[in-house]
């Protein structure tokens, strides 16, 4: 009973501050992270009183919180075509490159000089690093949508390369996962033994997506088993989640993989479709919202008045890196200036990716500092979270401004 109580409370406040953030123009998830945050704050009151408040040692809440960051992972590749990735023109994989490798750098740098000299410093680092390199696909979709410039050259430019980000991020998160798990730089061997682990699961998830998939989805289409179908989807993204963790990578790899790899050509595209929008309706009306609150509830604003130049400085980091990462390369590439700020712009936003590697680095405890007392590192988690909704909340705000007035790009990209 207790469970269904938390349920209840969660989706009332996450549904009703999403909805007036959506009604605000801003993203969805903008809201529910609020929501998190003002529950965070009532229930910090609460818990004492009410022990069923107190969520973090709820082992029901934690379990439905990983379901959320499955469920998001899933409806992530089902929204992608491994395709996309193949046929990324070679203009969007040098902005990708080079607007992913600009805040990965900078950040990482900064967080080396500013942490502590421990242990967990390089694991540390390398996260702030991956965070600030994220690029949150559907958030920029939504703008480009919004505006109905998603076909137009520009944006077909920012989405090929949003999603080729997207995929180096994925497999960045491997290396980080595998680093969080040693506490340090490995060594040469360790180095190798880590790309290995993730070659062999790129390739278990292709040879399990292209060859055991499509017919089984078929046999299984044809059987007349009402949500069959369905149950197969989740099936093959325990297999594939089980196999990431056996390889000492997250799960979340493979909730992305069966879906990414679960397309048209597994089953017929009424099936198809009928099925994106299951994995849809459970992602954002259910799962998705008690992830969302679940980070808000974690979050301290403290870090606005405990580490302000620290956060500034990521933020700047975060935004610019991007914007300048992709916009130059982008201008080298014979894209007019106008348009490559906001190829820069909208790759900006970092939204739900960037959120689920604070929440794998928190629970894997990467922020304890029980014997390293830092501010810096106290605040570090909260911070990283900040940073994603600043981010997701300038992002289209700036692209509006940027193509209110433009013109279709004169020039496709090569």
């Amino acid at each position: 009973m207790e469970t269904l109580w938390i349920i209840l409370v969660l989706l009332v406040a996450t549904r009703l501050c999403g909805a007036i953030s959506y009604r605000f123009k801003q993203p969805v998830l903008i809201g529910e992270i609020i929501a998190g945050v003002a529950l965070g704050f009532i229930i910090g009151i609460l818990k004492d009183d009410i022990p069923m408040f107190d969520l973090s040692s709820n082992h029901h809440f934690m379990a439905l919180s990983d379901l959320g960051v499955f469920f998001i992972m899933l409806l992530g590749g089902i929204e992608m075509r491994p395709r996309e990735l193949v046929e990324s023109r070679f203009t969007s994989m040098i902005i990708a490159t080079s607007a992913m490798a600009v805040p990965l750098v900078s950040g990482f740098t900064l967080a080396w000089f500013w942490l502590p000299a421990t242990e967990l410093r390089f694991a540390r680092s390398l996260f702030v690093g991956t965070a600030l390199a994220i690029t949150a696909v559907p958030v920029t979709i939504k703008i480009l949508m919004d505006m109905q410039m998603l076909k137009s050259s520009i944006g077909k430019i920012i989405v090929s390369a949003a999603v080729f980000d997207d995929f180096l991020s994925l497999i960045l998160l491997s290396v980080l996962t595998a680093i969080i798990n040693t506490g340090g730089l490995p060594g040469g061997s360790e180095l190798l033994r880590i790309f290995i682990q993730i070659f062999f699961f790129l390739g278990f998830v292709w040879l399990g997506g292209n060859f055991m998939m499509p017919p089984i989805g078929r046999f299984l289409a044809n059987l007349g088993i009402e949500e069959m179908e369905f149950s197969f989807l989740l099936i093959m993204g325990v297999i594939f989640a089980i196999m990431a963790e056996l390889l000492g990578l997250h799960f979340i790899l493979g909730a992305f993989a069966a879906g990414l790899f679960f397309g048209k050509q597994t089953i017929n595209q009424a099936i198809y479709d009928d099925l994106r929008r299951k994995v849809a309706a459970i992602t954002t009306g259910f799962f998705a919202p008690i992830f969302f609150a679940s980070i808000g509830l974690e979050l301290d604003l403290a870090a606005l008045t405990e580490v302000p130049l620290f956060l500034s400085l990521i933020i700047c980091i975060a935004f610019l890196g991007k914007l300048v990462g992709a916009a130059i390369p982008a201008m080298m590439l014979d894209i007019s200036p106008r348009d490559a700020w906001a190829i820069g712009t909208a790759m900006s936003a970092r939204g739900a990716v960037e959120l689920i590697i604070a929440g794998i680095a928190l629970r894997s405890g990467l922020f304890k500092t029980a014997y390293e007392p830092s501010m810096i590192v106290d605040n570090l988690f909260s911070s990283i979270v900040i940073v994603a909704i600043v981010t997701t909340l300038i992002a289209p705000i700036g692209l509006r401004m940027i193509l209110s007035s433009r013109t279709v790009l004169t020039r496709e990209s090569e």
